[in-house]
C-alpha cells in the first residue's frame, strides 16, 4: 500500500499572532492561531505545525497558553517548536497538548538532547528541524552541489535564521537520525516566502539521505509547487504557510488537486 503524502499547514507565531516572511525577514500578520489552527483542522490537513519563530532568538519558552489553546480545538497531530533546549521545556509543550517537539537551535547547541527527548518520549515525538540556506564559499569538507554553473553547500542556519553554524545540512541531518530524531523539518531560508516553489535538490538531498521523514518546507505558493516537489523528491510531507493563511487556497481544494494529479493524499 502506498503511503498517502502529508499536507501540513504551519503557524508561524510571533507575539501571539500568525505571520509571515520573505527568506525569515520582512514579516507580516496573518491572523490568530487559535482561529486558523481550528479551520485547517476542519479543512482538512494532516498535521499542524506551530513554530514561536522568535523564541530562541529572545532567549525564552515557547508560549505555553497559546499551545493548550491551540490543542484544544484541533483533532489532529500537532508538533510545536520554538526555543526548546532541555527535556523540560519539551515536556511543558507535551503536557499542553502538543504530539511532536521540533527542536531546532537547542539541538545544534546540545546534541544529545535529541537522543535524551528519543528516550523519554519515544523517537515519533522528537522532530528535528533544521534551516539551509546555499553557502558559495567553498570549502572541501562539506558537501559540494553545482547548480547554474554555480558551487555551493548547504549550510545550517539557528536562532530563528539569524546566525550561520558553519555545520553541513547533510551531515548534520544524518548525525540527527543516528541522535534519535524521529522526523525532519526541513526549510530553505533560499526559498522561504519567495512563492516560487520548494528546493527540490535541496529536498531531494536531504531525503536520499536519511531513512526517516522529511517535510519539506519553504516556497510553496500554489499547488503544483506541492506536485512537483512529491514528484522530484520522495519526501513524505510538504509544509505551507502563505498558500492557506491568504485564502489563496483550501486544503482540502489542494488535496483534491494533488489527488487529480496522481499524487496519494487522504481527503
Amino acid at each position: 500500500m502506498t503511503l498517502t503524502k502529508r499536507i501540513i499547514p504551519c503557524l508561524d507565531v510571533k507575539n501571539g499572532r500568525v505571520v509571515k516572511g520573505l527568506n525569515f525577514e520582512s514579516i507580516k500578520d496573518a491572523g490568530d492561531p487559535v482561529e486558523l489552527a481550528e479551520k485547517y483542522s476542519n479543512e482538512g490537513a494532516d498535521e499542524l505545525v506551530f513554530l514561536d519563530i522568535t523564541a530562541s532568538d529572545e532567549q525564552r519558552k515557547t508560549i505555553k497558553d497559546l499551545v493548550r489553546k491551540v490543542a484544544s480545538v484541533i483533532d489532529i497531530p500537532f508538533t510545536v517548536g520554538g526555543g526548546v533546549k532541555s527535556l523540560e521545556d519539551a515536556r511543558n509543550i507535551l503536557l499542553n497538548g502538543a504530539d511532536k517537539v521540533g527542536i531546532n537551535t537547542g539541538a545544534i547547541k546540545n546534541p544529545k538532547v535529541i537522543t535524551e527527548l528519543m528516550e523519554l518520549f519515544g523517537r515519533q515525538c522528537v522532530v528535528v528541524a533544521v534551516d539551509a540556506k546555499r553557502n558559495y564559499n567553498i570549502d572541501e569538507t562539506k558537501n559540494i552541489f553545482n547548480e547554474d554553473g554555480k558551487q555551493f553547500w548547504f549550510e545550517v542556519f539557528i536562532y530563528g535564521g539569524k546566525e550561520g553554524t558553519g555545520i553541513d545540512v547533510i551531515d548534520w541531518i544524518k548525525e540527527s537520525e543516528n541522535l534519535g530524531a524521529g522526523e525532519i523539518l526541513l526549510t530553505s531560508i533560499d526559498k522561504d516566502g519567495t512563492k516560487d516553489g520548494y528546493d527540490v535538490l535541496l529536498t531531494k538531498s536531504v531525503v536520499d539521505s536519511v531513512s526517516i521523514p522529511v517535510i519539506a518546507s519553504g516556497g510553496c505558493g500554489k499547488p503544483e509547487d506541492m506536485v512537483d516537489i512529491f514528484k522530484e523528491s520522495n519526501v513524505d510531507a510538504a509544509l505551507a504557510a502563505s498558500i492557506f493563511h491568504y485564502e489563496t487556497h483550501g486544503v482540502n481544494g489542494v488535496k483534491s488537486y494533488l489527488k487529480d494529479r496522481e499524487i496519494p493524499v487522504r481527503l
